[in-house]
């Protein structure tokens, strides 16, 4: 080791030393001459606001006096660690402590930058936005007695009595202008009665605007309509509300418009100019050599027709005006098919006369990559003492028949040794692998049935799709599984989609046995049942609630139920033969089919605190019950539970059922499954350097069987059982978040184990505390 890197090596322990020397400084010994160091804000109400509004204006109010001090960590703790920082290190100009300064440091807030006096008219401003005319906002600053260059502020606020809407109404606009709004007053958001809200007003004014563009008024915008405002008319704390147009309103804002010709120009995948053209009922196609999009389907597209539910408001759309709304799912739906690369749709007007009315409708477009390959390699390390590579190669094809449709080729791989003793320590070795191929087609529409050809008003598409997958486990068992599925999946909101498969068929072939196989199976009969050859017939229905797009959520929520039905249409078809519904081991072609209802719900929350601070929190579970045909499911839809993106305390498969203790004999660990699942999960994120977060958590679970199984006398569910029966585990991550990829590395610690260890007391777990750690290396985060 040379002179210079241990004289390196001394100066950055001599530089961590000196960091925790920091807690001695002085917070105040580098601040700027007459200036004070702001400390934090209080806030003191005359009165709290009681009224759903009133609680609005508050969060809003608060929100404009919030102003985080440098004396605390995260803008919540007491520790003022960057400004320890900032006062050291701040004379460096380069090398390590510049690098520190950069990355620690945290600059003094003092109360000049603050600037209370403008929050506190932010804060009146805000009291009339929301109805307190006559609130009022002050502030003082107070001093600490104990260090005179420190301070905080205090703001005190009366916002007194809110006002309230007596009426509205609408005046000074065009005769048919004028008619609409009155008919679409019942949608109105300002309703007579409620607290004036400025909000709510300009929501009101965005509505108007939408409505009328909806209908063809294609110049207008939500700044062509005002307020008037009396609070004189009527006394009490009322306001007469009067919709105005605004100063200066054109003349063309207040005038419809209808569609006329479609232009279309594609360009060549390359930018090439349009050098042919074809006409397809009235509309103009303009394209580079070869027409790749179906001129059908461009009409379908572009002539797509948005109906009202109000039967008033029917009849004027369908004499073809202008509408926003059509104009905006016209550009989402021909987005959605992924044929262009770009697009951009415009109405120009048909001509210049001022008595012109019509609108040409003009895309342009150019072509898309029609290929696309995608290769992904990853090392697993599970549980079961099995590493290895894998690797997964899919190959796209987009815009397959002129329409959208999109073809894909996937192939996956992986294979997977021994790293140590097989569980019981058998010490033999388990090398395994998989490999599988899977095709699908999309369409971006419904196929079977087609309704009578309409486009649906959201986005909806239709997958055919075929694997097969040979998966095998070296001394073991190796099995075949192949299939196919047809899937609709329809958006009807930004919020929620519909997923519904009514044809799910999958075949699963034991192919190879070997003697250690052969006698668990004697042992267990359930695990050999849910492996043997079967068909698995099965229908499927999925919703998901995800607000996390809509502009306004701070805290999202991610809700995924699902339903699945198998072989139940099979064991109907039998019964009307005469063949009881609840007869065994029916079977097609000589094998039989598994039978079962399965239900599964997911439910994530994230509390954005601030900051970069977040308190995520997930609750999920599944019911998986067996009858009829067979009563034990098959084994690829049991549930298990621990790992990474679970109960990170314990391994994959490492609990269950209920109070089983994990088996310690040879390939064991593959029959930790249930039919009964619980989870429950709660970590609280925190930014720590840069793009490095940390985080703590809390995990627990369990999965359970619902039939007594004398194998597992403790694993069937039972309700007196379930405190005990609950695995807890905590523990401490890092994260490192670069936005498209998260790298997370979690520690692990078992607090509960849910079966008989032999120690008393909540705090049970076997072995030294080490060692019953459990690591987890994992991309993304857990939920």
């Amino acid at each position: 080791m040379s002179k210079s890197f241990f004289s390196k090596i001394c100066k950055y322990i001599g530089i961590i030393g000196g960091l925790f020397w920091l807690a001695s400084c002085s917070v105040t010994k580098n601040l700027a001459e007459d200036e004070l160091l702001y400390t934090g804000y209080k806030t003191i109400y005359q009165e709290q606001p009681q009224t759903p509004v009133g609680k609005i204006a508050e969060s809003e109010i608060n929100a404009a006096l919030d102003k985080a001090p440098s004396t605390k960590m995260f803008g919540i703790l007491p520790i003022p660690f960057g400004l320890w920082v900032y006062n050291d290190f701040v004379k460096y100009k380069k090398g390590i402590g510049k690098w520190i300064f950069n990355k620690l440091a945290t600059k003094p807030v003092y109360i000049s930058t603050v600037n209370p006096d403008i929050r506190e008219k932010i804060a009146v401003n805000l009291m009339h936005d929301y109805g307190y005319f006559n609130g009022k906002a002050d502030y003082h600053v107070v001093r600490n007695p104990k260090d005179t260059v420190k301070a905080g502020i205090v703001y005190t606020l009366d916002l007194k009595n809110p006002y309230f809407i007596d009426s509205i109404a609408y005046m000074g606009f065009a005769p048919n202008t004028m008619n609409i709004m009155e008919r679409t007053k019942k949608w109105s958001l300002i309703k007579p009665g409620q607290q004036f809200n400025v909000t709510t007003l300009d929501q009101e004014r965005e509505r108007q605007s939408t409505t009328l563009r909806n209908l063809g008024y294609f110049y207008f915008r939500p700044d062509y309509i005002t307020y008037q405002a009396d609070t004189t008319a009527v006394p009490g704390g009322h306001v007469d509300l009067r919709m105005v147009p605004a100063a200066g309103l054109p003349e063309i804002a207040q005038k419809q418009y209808f569609v006329g010709d479609v232009l279309v120009y594609i360009m060549g995948k390359d930018g090439q100019v349009p050098n042919d053209s074809v006409q397809y009922k009235g509309m103009n196609i303009h394209y580079y050599d070869k027409l790749h999009v179906q001129p059908k389907r461009l009409y379908r597209w572009i002539n797509y027709h948005a109906y009202v539910k109000n039967d008033s408001l029917r009849k004027l759309q369908s004499r073809r005006l202008y509408s926003q709304y059509r104009q905006q799912r016209i550009q989402e739906k021909i987005a959605q098919t992924g044929i262009f690369s770009f697009m951009d749709l415009q109405y120009t007007l048909k001509d210049t006369l001022p008595s012109c009315d019509t609108l040409n409708v003009v895309l342009q477009a150019t072509l898309g990559k029609p290929l696309e390959a995608e290769f992904g390699l990853n090392v697993v390390v599970k549980s079961t003492d099995q590493a290895g590579p894998g690797a997964t190669f899919s190959l796209t094809k987009y815009n397959v028949f002129g329409g959208g449709e999109s073809w894909n080729v996937t192939l996956k791989g992986s294979y997977e040794w021994q790293i140590g003793n097989s569980k019981g320590g058998g010490g033999k070795s388990m090398n395994s692998w998989d490999m599988g191929i899977s095709s699908s087609l999309t369409f971006p529409r419904v196929l079977f049935p087609t309704f009578g050809g309409h486009e649906y008003d959201f986005p909806a598409t239709t997958t055919f799709k075929l694997y097969g997958e040979q998966l095998n486990r070296a001394k073991y068992y190796r099995q075949l599984a192949f299939g196919g599925n047809a899937t609709y999946d329809f958006q009807p909101t930004k919020v929620s989609k519909y997923s519904f498969t009514p044809f799910k068929l999958t075949f699963n072939v034991l192919q190879r046995q070997t003697e250690e196989f052969k006698e668990i199976a004697e042992t267990n009969p359930a695990l050999y049942i849910s492996l043997e050859n079967q068909f698995i017939p099965a229908i499927d229905f999925t919703y998901t609630y995800d607000n996390s797009s809509l502009k306004k959520t701070k805290n999202p929520i991610w809700w995924q139920s699902s339903i699945t039905s198998a072989g139940n249409i099979f064991s109907c078809v039998y019964a009307a033969f005469g063949q009881p519904f609840d007869k065994k081991n029916k079977g097609v072609l000589g094998t039989p089919f598994a039978q079962f209802m399965k239900f599964t719900t997911d439910y994530h929350y994230l509390w954005n605190l601030g900051s970069k601070n977040a308190l995520a929190m997930r609750v999920a579970g599944g019911l998986l019950w067996a009858y009829g045909n067979k009563d034990v499911a098959p084994y690829t839809e049991q549930f298990y539970i621990g790992g990474a993106n679970s109960i990170r305390a314990f391994a994959v498969r490492g609990l269950g059922p209920g109070g089983t203790k994990p088996h310690t004999g040879k390939y064991g660990y593959l029959d930790q499954t249930g039919n009964i699942r619980l989870e429950a999960n709660i970590e609280y994120r925190f930014p720590i350097i840069g793009d490095i977060y940390g985080a703590v958590f809390l995990d627990a679970g369990n999965i359970w069987l619902m039939r007594y199984d004398a194998a597992k006398p403790e694993g069937q569910f039972k309700l007196k059982n379930l405190p005990k029966q609950i695995a807890l585990g905590t523990g401490i991550g890092v994260r490192y978040d670069l936005d498209i990829l998260v790298f997370r590395l979690d520690w692990g610690i078992p607090l509960h184990d849910p079966w008989d260890t032999g120690k008393k007391g909540y705090y049970n777990v076997e072995g030294k505390f080490i060692r019953e750690t459990v690591l987890n290396f994992a991309i993304g985060y857990p939920f």
